[in-house]
């Protein structure tokens, strides 16, 4: 792909749909009839997106990837898959469990869905934002055209998504002072490279939009609370 700001936007996109998707797809599988259409594409999260990671990391660094940086990102991908596969069976068995509201087996699975899970997955997917931005930070895109066009969109759509899975995963004492961080430290350091940064760019926008959103529902609710809590989900 020649433009990288066609590919980041179609890693937001494709980001946003395989991690809000699944909330909205309740109806059951008819091959499993236990399992929902969401449970389906939620296998495929990881599948996909981390794939499309690896090559925002790689892409235009001319093989030049250190040792370092390809263990930091095969570790950040576990956490991420761990998490994220916790998540998924956890929160799918914990369905079935609605008339049990107490025990241990209710209790282990809403661990598992709600605290564990959230965290290993949301410290995998915020780890890999910081090694892109640092990853760019130190081996610029060469010879890219870089379309403010598609990154603003791309930032705004990724903005959102990051402050649906935040909000709804009670993971905002880690996403929001990750996001302040980012956005301290590009504006501090990084406001030159922003124009000729795409991902430095993307992320920035990204953290900027997120805040924004969390800034308004928690005033709004008076709280950070999760959307399934107040009805919307």
């Amino acid at each position: 792909m020649k433009n990288i700001s066609v590919y980041i936007l179609v890693f937001s996109a494709a980001f946003a749909l395989l991690l809000v998707g699944p909330a909205f797809l309740g109806g059951q599988f008819p091959i499993y009839p236990l399992m929902s259409w969401g449970d389906v594409l939620d296998i495929l999260t990881p599948l996909i997106l981390l794939p499309l990671y690896w090559l925002l990391f790689w892409y235009g660094s001319s093989g030049k990837i250190k040792l370092g940086e390809s263990l930091a990102f095969i570790f950040l991908a576990a956490m991420w898959v761990e998490g994220q596969g916790m998540h998924l069976s956890a929160n799918s068995i914990g369905h079935l469990l609605d008339e049990i509201v107490h025990g241990d087996i209710y209790l282990l699975t809403g661990f598992y869905d709600e605290k564990l899970s959230h965290y290993l997955w949301h410290i995998g997917l915020l780890g890999l934002a910081a090694l892109l931005i640092v990853r760019s930070w130190q081996v610029p895109f060469e010879d890219e055209q870089f379309s403010w066009g598609l990154i603003i969109p791309a930032g705004i759509i990724h903005g959102f998504t990051l402050f649906s899975i935040v909000i709804e995963g009670g993971t905002t004492l880690l996403g929001i002072p990750f996001m302040l961080m980012v956005l301290v430290v590009i504006l501090i350091w990084g406001r030159e490279k922003m124009p000729n940064q795409p991902l430095i760019s993307f992320y920035f926008i990204s953290c900027l939009v997120a805040l924004l959103f969390l800034a308004g529902w928690c005033t709004y609710w008076g709280g950070c609370l999760e959307p399934s809590k107040v009805g919307i989900i």
